[in-house]
C-alpha cells in the first residue's frame, strides 16, 4: 500500500542559530512483513517521528545519498535505522586512494564501479549477497560499541556464535562478516556497516586487490582481513531473515514501536534537489578521483634499452610532480625527453591524460605508454 507521506525534518541552515523547518513529500510503501494487511494507515500516521526505512532500490548513488539525505534532514534527537543492498559496486572510504584499494583493471572489465562514500573507514564490495545497516542516532548518545551490539545480537538470534572485534566488526571466530564506518557532524553521529550473507567472495577478493606496495598515501589504508558469509555457518539465512532480526532489535534497542516503510528510487524522492545532486556529485571526477588524499608513487621497469625508475607525486588526483631517473649509463637525448615528460605531466589529472605533445623519442614514447598502463591499473 503507498502512502504520501509528509516527513517533517531539520535542516541545519549555514550562519543560522536555529534549524529551519521543512517538509519533503515522499512516496513510502509500509513493509509487508511489518504491517498487518487489515490495519489502514492515513497519511498523518508518518511524520518525523518515523525510523525504520528499508530501501527497495539497488541503486547505490541513490542508497548512500539517501542515507546522507536522512542523516542531515532528521530530526536530530530521533534514532533512525535505514537498511538497503546496492548491485555490485566498490565503496571506498571517505578519505582513501582508489589507486591503492581498488583493482581497477578489473573494475572496468566487469563494469563494477567503485563510489566514494561520505563516511571514513576502509573499501567494502556490495552486492545483492550482503545487505547494510546504517543506525543514525544523536551525537550525545554514539556509541559504536552499542550499536555494534545490537548487529551482534541480530546475528546471534538468528543461530550464528559471533562476537565483535576490537574495532567492532561482527565476525565468527576470527573472520570477518561485517565491517564498520562512521560519521559524526554537529550533533548527529552514525555507525554503518556491512552484513555479508550470500556475497561472491571470490569478486570481492579481485576487486579488492590492487597490489601497489610502493604507493604510499597519506590517506586512510584499508585493514585487510579473511572474511565469510553467514550462510557458510546457517543456509537458511537471508537478506529478509537478517532485515527482521535487525529491525526487532533495533526497536527493543531504542523504543521504537512505528513500523518499517519501505522506500523506492521514485521521482518522488530523487528530484529533491538534495538528492538529485548527492546522486549526480557521487560518480563525478571532481568526487571519486579529486578527493583523493596526497600519494606518491614510486616503480621500475626494465627495457631492452636500459632501467627506468620513476616517482610520481599526485593531490587531489593531479599530477604534482614526475620525475624519471635512467638507473644505468647516462643518456643524454633520453634524460631530456623524459625530462619535458615530467614536466608535461604536471597540473595533469593522474591516469586521465592520453596524449602529451612533443614526446617523439621512441624510447620516452615506450616509457609515456607504460607509465600510462601502470597508472591506470
Amino acid at each position: 500500500m503507498y502512502v504520501i507521506a509528509r516527513l517533517y525534518l531539520c535542516l541545519d541552515m549555514p550562519n543560522r542559530n536555529a534549524p529551519v523547518c521543512m517538509f519533503f513529500p515522499l512516496l513510502l510503501r509500509h513493509s509487508a512483513r511489518s504491517l498487518p494487511k487489515s490495519h489502514h494507515y492515513s497519511t498523518s500516521s508518518i511524520t518525523s517521528s518515523h525510523s525504520i526505512f528499508l530501501s527497495k532500490s539497488t541503486d547505490p548513488y541513490f542508497n548512500l545519498t539517501f542515507e546522507d539525505w536522512l542523516f542531515r534532514h532528521k530530526a536530530p534527537n530521533d534514532p533512525l535505522l535505514l537498511i538497503y543492498r546496492d548491485s555490485p559496486c566498490v565503496i571506498i572510504g571517505r578519505n582513501q586512494n582508489p589507486w591503492k584499494e581498488v583493482n581497477l583493471a578489473a573494475s572496468r572489465q566487469a563494469r563494477i564501479p567503485f563510489i566514494r562514500r561520505r563516511s571514513g573507514g576502509g573499501t567494502v564490495y556490495h552486492d545483492l549477497g550482503n545487505t547494510n545497516f546504517s543506525i543514525h542516532v544523536p551525537r550525545t548518545t554514539f556509541d559504536r560499541r552499542a550499536t555494534a551490539q545490537i548487529i551482534l545480537r541480530a546475528v546471534r538470534e538468528l543461530g550464528i556464535d559471533a562476537n565483535v572485534n576490537e574495532r567492532n566488526d561482527i565476525c565468527v571466530g576470527k573472520e570477518k562478516m561485517s565491517c564498520s564506518a562512521y560519521k559524526i557532524v554537529n550533533n548527529r553521529a552514525y555507525h554503518h556497516g556491512t552484513m555479508l550473507i550470500s556475497t561472491r567472495l571470490d569478486a570481492l577478493g579481485n576487486l579488492l586487490r590492487s597490489n601497489k606496495e610502493t604507493m604510499v598515501t597519506k590517506g586512510v589504508a584499508s585493514v585487510r582481513s579473511p572474511v565469510c558469509n553467514l550462510r557458510q555457518f546457517s543456509p537458511n539465512i537471508s537478506h529478509d531473515t537478517f532485515v527482521d532480526a535487525v529491525v526487532r532489535e533495533f526497536q527493543k534497542e531504542y523504543g521504537v514501536t512505528d513500523k518499517a516503510c519501505e522506500v523506492n528510487d521514485s521521482d518522488d524522492i530523487t528530484n529533491i534537489d538534495y538528492i538529485r545532486t548527492g546522486m549526480a556529485e557521487l560518480p563525478s571526477w571532481d568526487w571519486a578521483y579529486g578527493q583523493t588524499p596526497e600519494f606518491e608513487y614510486g616503480i621500475r621497469r626494465s627495457f631492452l634499452w636500459g632501467e627506468i625508475q620513476v616517482e610520481i607525486h599526485s593531490r587531489h588526483g593531479v599530477v604534482t610532480a614526475c620525475q624519471f631517473e635512467i638507473l644505468k649509463g647516462r643518456d643524454t637525448v633520453l634524460s631530456e625527453a623524459l625530462r619535458h615528460l615530467g614536466k608535461a605531466l604536471e597540473g595533469k589529472r593522474y591516469a586521465f591524460t592520453e596524449e602529451i605533445e612533443g614526446v617523439n623519442e621512441e624510447r620516452c614514447l615506450e616509457t609515456w605508454e607504460w607509465l600510462k598502463s601502470q597508472m591506470d591499473s
